[in-house]
């Protein structure tokens, strides 16, 4: 690790009015870079400015300032965001290092309000957490598109094995056409030759017989060739017909979607998102509220403070607030009050944004059940548009085929009005001829038909060979696109189950080292269980993995026990969250994507754990920066890089 770290650059950080900044430059060395120093010394200041430079918003403006700039230099890349101060808002901007935090601020911006932290205090879905980066939605999309892809190519393939097990009798009736086709034009030359003989050249309607037998032959053999078709066309007609009331069938059972009701459960899913927007206004603006507060406690807003008490209590105002006072001065009003009464206030606000942001997550989870009912009906729209679409085009194809059919009736009927009147026309000019020749003529005239019938059969028995030959070659391409998509359907089914083994896997690892390292008396095991239990989504019921947290104590009497998350002490919840937060960003390999972990708000553990929490903490991260009060710095490491001006 530490071969790895010296092979990365130092990290410079610029930041001009933002927070309780005014304006520092700070470096950042590869590994753990320790904030140490008392309250109101700017160290969330200046790891929101990290954030910011990454990418989050979550960062405010100096409340004296127009303007404020971040800049990051991590080797020969520089990554900035510029804040402005527009109509009583700040806007954001510049060319930061993602323009996607969601793994960043779930996983590796560690502070005192981190989701992941939050989700394990206050008891929450810790599974939903973990999945959120993974769109299941579409994983599941997709996971169906393949499986109608492989079942297409199965379809094929089976067909292709029909069509090669004709292969050999479609060879072998070739060769007894082939051989009978022989046989006929040996026979043909026999009573050709024999008809040579016998015509002495007395016959004089000898000429005009064979080209009447020929016409015959001719009309003959397209009359064959009108029934071959007209037996196809029956065929496929009656196929057809089939597949018409296979598919009038499957159209009644798939009822026609209510567009009523989709209209409805579109208006509902856009109220409960305007709904959401308007509680997410007001969770913001409570943040703000809560954030300018804490600043105030810390005492990082000394700038409006004076303001209120005037330009001769400022220095006042810093000294007391470099003191642990129990008063300090009301932003609102400009009057001292109780720092007691601020901080009692600063925590019912806290409650009551956490109470709006369940409300948003009890949004969220109807939007999702609304959304899953309204995909449920437009996919059955779909099919049911799709089996009609099928239905009029087999009715054309049906209307085509009756159409072609009369037609053909018709002409064979043509054909055998003119076959009838030249096998007339051939009787009377062989009633002049002696019976010897005519029944030579009639022999040949039949033998010609034969063979132009064998000829046309041999033809398409070859033509159908080579097309099975042909399209037999694309078989093995076939197999090898199943195996593929065989291959993604199984990585993608399992894709879901070994992110949550993982990040399950990496919490039990992590908390076992960790509460051994940590020695916490009577905390035996804390550990994630994989269950699933049914739950309701729309109208229907369907199982939902969770993950359940369980607290195992011993007593003094080494009796084994399992307790409840809330009876955990505030330092004990604290290292569950952090560590809950880890495997997240185990699991996500955040430390591809993000180079900075930062670790705030961690008084609630002693100093002592803190730096065998860090120490823990210290081999993931490319740069990992916790800003602690000067008491838990001095615990930790001589070998970090302490900074504590800022």
């Amino acid at each position: 690790m530490d071969t790895v770290l010296n092979a990365l650059p130092t990290a410079q950080l610029s930041v001009r009015n933002v927070g309780g900044i005014d304006s520092t430059t700070v470096e950042f060395e590869p590994g753990v870079n320790v904030l140490a120093g008392r309250n109101a010394t700017n160290r969330t200041s200046l790891l929101r400015s990290v954030m910011a430079a990454i990418g989050s918003d979550e960062v405010s403006l100096k409340s004296n300032a127009e303007e404020g700039h971040v800049e990051l230099r991590i080797g020969d890349e520089t990554y900035t965001r510029h804040l402005t101060r527009e109509n009583g808002s700040v806007t954001l901007s510049g060319d930061p290092y993602t323009d996607d935090t969601e793994l960043a601020d779930l996983f590796a911006f560690l502070l005192g309000m981190n989701e992941a932290r939050r989700t394990v205090l206050t008891e929450q879905d810790l599974r939903e957490v973990i999945m959120r980066p993974i769109d299941t939605q579409e994983v599941e999309s997709e996971i169906q598109s393949l499986v109608n892809e492989k079942e297409r190519i199965s379809e094929e393939l089976n067909s292709l094995s029909e069509l090669q097990r004709q292969l050999p009798d479609l060879e072998q009736e070739r060769t007894e056409v082939i051989a009978e086709l022989e046989e006929k034009r040996e026979m043909l030359a026999d009573k050709q030759s024999e008809l040579e003989q016998v015509d002495d050249g007395k016959h004089t309607g000898r000429e005009e017989i064979e080209r009447k037998m020929e016409q015959r032959g001719e009309t003959k053999s397209e009359l064959n060739g009108c029934e071959r078709e007209l037996a196809s066309l029956r065929e496929s007609l009656n196929d057809l017909r089939e597949r018409r009331e296979s598919l009038s069938a499957d159209a009644e059972d798939l009822p026609v979607a209510p567009d009523d009701e989709i209209s409805e459960l579109t208006d509902e899913i856009r109220r409960l998102q305007r709904d959401k927007q308007e509680i997410q206004s007001e969770i913001n603006a409570l943040q703000q509220i809560i954030q300018f507060n804490e600043e105030n406690l810390e005492g990082t807003s000394t700038d409006i403070l004076a303001a209120l008490v005037g330009e001769e209590g400022q220095d006042t105002i810093t000294d007391r607030l470099t003191e642990d006072s129990k008063t300090i001065v009301c932003w609102t009003c400009g009057h001292e009050v109780d720092r007691a009464d601020v901080e009692e206030m600063v925590s019912r606000l806290k409650s009551l944004r956490e109470s709006k942001v369940e409300e948003t997550n009890a949004i969220d989870e109807r939007i999702d059940e609304l959304e899953t009912e309204r995909i449920t009906y437009q996919e059955k729209q779909r099919q049911r548009e799709q089996v009609i679409e099928q239905l009029e085009r087999t009715k054309q194809r049906i209307s085509e085929r009756e159409s072609r059919i009369a037609e053909l009736e018709r002409k064979r009927e043509e054909l055998n009005a003119s076959l009838k009147e030249i096998e007339r026309e051939i009787e009377t000019l062989q009633s002049e001829n002696d019976e010897r020749l005519r029944s030579l003529q009639e022999d040949i005239s039949d033998l010609k038909l034969s063979i132009t019938t064998l000829e046309d059969e041999r033809d398409e028995l070859s033509a159908e060979i080579t097309d099975i030959e042909d399209k037999l070659t694309a078989r093995e391409d076939l197999r090898e696109r199943r195996e593929g998509v065989t291959e993604e359907l199984t990585q993608l089914r399992t894709r879901i189950d070994t992110i949550e083994e993982n990040a399950v896997e990496a919490f039990n690892s992590h908390m076992e080292t960790v509460i051994n390292v940590l020695e916490y008396e009577n905390l035996a095991r804390v550990w994630i269980e994989r269950t699933e239990t049914e739950v309701r989504e729309g109208r229907r019921k369907v199982d939902k993995q969770m993950f359940e947290l369980h607290i195992i104590r011993e007593s003094d009497e080494k009796r084994v026990y399992e307790d409840d998350l809330s009876n955990l002490s505030e330092s004990e919840r604290e290292v569950t969250g952090l560590v809950f937060a880890l495997a997240g960003y185990l699991v996500h390999d955040v430390q591809t994507e993000i180079p900075f972990m930062l670790l705030d708000s961690l008084e609630a553990i002693d100093s002592d754990r803190i730096a065998k929490l860090i120490d823990h903490f210290e081999a993931y991260p490319d740069y990992l920066i916790a800003a602690l009060l000067e008491e838990d710095a001095d615990a930790t490491s001589d070998e970090y890089t302490l900074i504590s001006d800022i």
